[in-house]
This record gives structure tokens, C-alpha cells and sequence, in this order.
């Protein structure tokens, strides 16, 4: 995924750059970075890898080395960035947030055009933010080249780009990630996340629209181009990739997941001892639902975080299962002999799911009931970085798919998105058997709508119902 922050100041900048972007910090597990402009010694840059440290320790020393007034951060899940490029625009820093499906077909394009190279990343890749501040060298002047990139990448791409006059803020032209804007006394920033300003005494402004592009200095904020009309906004971030204080389009990631606790608890039929959530992703769904079941919420496993990063870190799925697993510490006086109702925000691959039930299990559970708090995941998002899984095939339900269609040739889901069909049902209850789950009910898609409380024709939905 990933998340940025930039602020532009008539003073020293980096103290708010440094605490603003790390209030990102869960949105990406690989690279983090920072670069900032002064007028008296140009640009510097920071890129550090946090895959096994948090940002604050390994951008401390730097934070106190950076100077400037002028400044963008970024957390990636992949590739380093902040870049500094110097191209016939002058030098300019750059940061992104998207993901490009049509990187092969661009790169062949400028090459073309007599590009010369792009540098290789460790992994093969090439730089996504490298990539879109070629495209936008292609143009006359900075705005119409981060429209053009717009136009041009197949996918979505928001983009901060910091020259020494001020910070361009591109939202993505679809509107599927967010950027805020904040403003202080002489100063204004702008955010993935809102919230990641308010304590340094920012107050909200207002968000970009869809494919809107405005420029950021200490003085104003200032739109270049104006928003679209069409909106479609990724709803996941809600469900679980936005942090719990965040809100987007004016909507509570928060409230929207307690929302969706009650609508799941509104169509249950079944009587559990307690109600609990899979930390930290559930928590707030399932206090939801024991608001309106009335059932008790407890915490029956807690997550010790002090010492193990995040379970997805890893890059083989072996080792972030038992990542997993190491982090989950039971409580078994809430646990033995209880019948327990789990709400997680989805199940994708389904493998640490079916662990954490039967370390339920052996830990003293009689019953495990599981209430995903989104619909099936049927498709591999391909307009975000939620995951670099390179097939469908690694969705649980697409494999329980499989079983019951065999190697039919042209596959037709409609019938498996609809919660209404028998082969939704029977699709269900493979998945429930194969991860040992005493129940399973998937959240609605029409409820999990009704929980954001904002107009369907602004939301994207692909990951559940292929609708574009």
C-alpha cells in the first residue's frame, strides 16, 4: 500500500515531516524516506529499509541532521522513495502512492522516444515513482505532466512533488486513495492520513478530489486543476487499511467498523458466550456487534507487539504464518469451554485464520463462529497495492472455486457473489469446513455499503464483486 506526508513552512519543517509520516506507518513494511528543501543547502534525503525497525529509529538520527522548510515523507510497502530527480523542470523531489499495470507497455514507449534507462531495483523491478517522474519529464511543465502520468498509467497514482517554490499534491483521478490538507500558522501540509496532523497543530482544510491537482507553499494552498466528477474510492480502506482515528470523505473509519459489527450481528441467528475480535483489525467490528447483540465482548487472545513486527512482513508466507501465531498470547480463562463468536476484517488465503481457530481450539475453545467483516474476496485488487500475490489462485474462495467447477474453461462468479445463491452457500461452507470454523457468515456487500453510509457510484467494490 503505502502512505505520504508533506508539509510546506516558512520555518524548519522536519520535526512535523518526521512525526507526520510516521503516523503512516501502517500503511507500508519495507522502505521509508524523507526529503526536504532549504534555499541555503538545496536538498537532502533520507530512504531507510523498516522491515524488522519502526521509522522513528531509523530516520532519529537523520531528523536531527535535515533542515529545510520544505518537506515529503513517504512509507512504502516496496519500492524507496523519495526520489530526487533533475530533469528539464529543474531538480524536484517525488513520492507516489498507486500501482501502475501497464509498467511494461510505458517503459516501451519512452525508450521509444529515446529514453535512455531506468535503474534497476534489488528485487528485477523497475521504480514505480522513477517511472511516473519519466512520464512526467515528457510534458512541458510539472502540472500537465502529472496529468499526463494520470491519463497514461493504468492502475492508479496519487503523487507529492516538491520543488523549491512549493509541493504539488496529486490525488489518483479516480479518487481511490485520499490526501487531506491541514494548515497551521505559516504552514500547510497534506496527508494519506488525516488524522497524522492534528496533533502537531494542524487543522483540517479539506480533502483533494478525484484526479484534482493543487500546489502547497507556506502561504496557500492553491488548486491547478480541477476535481472529476466520478469517484471511486477504495472501501477496503475502511473495513481495514485505514487506521482507527482516520476518516475519509468525511465518514469515521472507526464508527463505519462498529457500523459493520452491527449489521453482521443484525443477521446472525447464533448465541455465543462472548463476542471478540482478531487484533487489531477487529476489534472495532466486533464491538460493534456485541453493542448490538448484546452479547459480551471480550479479549480472549491478546497481541504482544512489543517485540515482533507485523505478521505480513516476511516475504514467504511460511514465516509470517508463524509470525502470526508467535504474536497471539491466549487468555485461557476466557477461552475454556466457551463458545466464541471471532470477527476478523477479511479472510484471503484463509491459512492464519484457520491457525488462530485452532490455537482457539487447543487453548480450551467448544465452539469457534467466524464472521469476516467484508464479503468473499473474489479478485486481486488491481488498483492498489494490497498485496504483490501474483495469482487469484491464492484466494481461498477461487481455490474452493476451483473444487466445484473443475477446469471449466470461462468461469462466471455472479453466482458466487451473490449471497442469494446456492452456490454461494455451498462455496461458504467448503471454506468453513476446510479451516475447521464451527459457523461461517461473510459480511453482505449491501450492508458492508450501508455501514460507510455514502453513495455506492463512489466506491470501489472490485475486490468483491469485479464491478469496476
Amino acid at each position: 500500500m503505502g502512505g505520504f506526508f508533506g508539509v510546506a513552512s516558512k520555518e524548519d519543517c522536519v520535526f512535523d515531516l518526521f512525526f507526520g509520516t510516521d503516523y503512516h506507518s501502517h500503511l507500508g513494511t519495507r522502505r521509508a524516506g524523507m526529503a526536504v528543501y532549504s534555499e541555503e543547502k538545496g536538498y537532502d534525503r533520507a530512504i531507510h529499509n523498516i522491515e524488522n525497525s519502526p521509522f522513528r529509529t531509523k530516520f532519529d538520527k537523520d531528523v536531527n541532521a535535515m533542515v529545510g522548510n520544505l518537506g515529503i515523507g513517504c512509507i512504502s510497502d516496496y519500492e524507496p522513495q523519495p526520489l530526487i530527480v533533475r530533469s528539464h523542470h529543474g531538480t524536484y523531489a517525488i513520492t507516489t502512492v498507486g500501482k501502475i499495470n501497464n509498467t511494461d507497455k510505458i517503459v516501451q514507449e519512452l525508450f521509444d522516444r529515446g529514453h535512455s534507462h531506468f535503474l534497476e531495483m534489488s528485487g528485477g523491478d523497475i521504480n514505480a515513482t522513477e517511472l511516473v517522474a519519466s512520464i512526467i519529464n515528457q510534458r512541458e511543465n510539472v502540472v500537465e505532466g502529472i496529468q499526463y502520468a494520470q491519463e497514461l498509467i493504468e492502475g492508479s497514482m496519487s503523487i507529492m512533488l516538491m520543488t523549491p517554490k512549493g509541493i504539488y499534491v496529486a490525488r489518483d483521478k479516480m479518487g481511490r486513495t485520499p490526501i487531506a490538507i491541514g494548515k497551521k500558522e505559516d504552514a500547510y501540509c497534506a496527508a494519506f492520513e488525516s488524522f497524522a496532523y492534528l496533533n502537531l497543530g494542524y487543522q483540517d482544510v479539506r480533502e483533494l478530489g478525484p484526479g484534482e491537482i493543487a500546489v502547497l507553499t507556506p502561504e496557500y494552498v492553491t488548486t491547478l486543476v480541477q476535481p472529476g466528477k466520478d469517484m471511486k474510492i477504495c472501501t477496503f480502506l475502511w473495513v481495514y487499511y485505514g487506521y482507527p482515528s482516520s476518516s475519509y470523505e468525511g465518514i469515521s473509519v472507526e464508527q463505519m467498523r462498529y457500523n459493520c459489527g452491527a449489521r453482521l450481528a443484525d443477521r446472525d441467528n447464533v448465541k455465543p458466550d462472548i463476542v471478540a475480535g482478531v487484533p487489531d483489525s477487529g476489534m472495532a467490528h466486533a464491538i460493534g456487534y456485541a453493542n448490538r447483540s448484546g452479547i459480551p465482548f471480550s479479549r480472549p487472545f491478546i497481541k504482544y507487539t512489543p517485540t515482533w513486527s507485523r505478521s505480513f512482513t516476511p516475504t514467504i508466507q511460511k514465516q509470517r504464518n508463524l509470525i502470526a501465531k508467535m504474536k497471539m498470547i491466549a487468555v485461557h480463562d476466557l477461552i475454556q469451554d466457551k463458545s466464541l463468536l471471532l470477527i476478523d476484517d477479511s479472510i484471503v488465503r484463509g491459512t492464519q485464520l484457520g491457525e488462530t481457530t485452532e490455537f482457539l481450539y487447543q487453548s480450551g475453545a467448544k465452539e469457534v463462529h467466524i464472521r469476516p467483516a467484508c464479503p468473499p474476496l473474489m479478485y486481486s485488487c488491481k488498483y492498489l497495492n494490497f498485496s504483490r500475490s501474483s495469482s487469484e489462485m491464492d484466494l481461498i474462495t477461487r481455490r474452493v472455486i476451483k473444487e466445484m467447477e473443475g477446469e471449466s474453461g470461462s468461469l462466471d462468479l455472479i453466482n458466487y457473489v451473490n449471497p442469494e445463491t446456492a452456490e454461494y452457500q455451498e462455496m461458504v461452507d467448503r471454506i468453513c469446513k476446510k479451516l475447521n470454523f464451527t459457523t461461517l457468515r461473510y459480511h453482505r456487500l449491501d450492508d458492508m455499503l450501508d455501514s460507510v453510509g455514502i453513495d455506492r457510484s463512489k466506491l470501489c467494490t472490485y475486490c468483491w464483486d469485479g464491478r469496476e
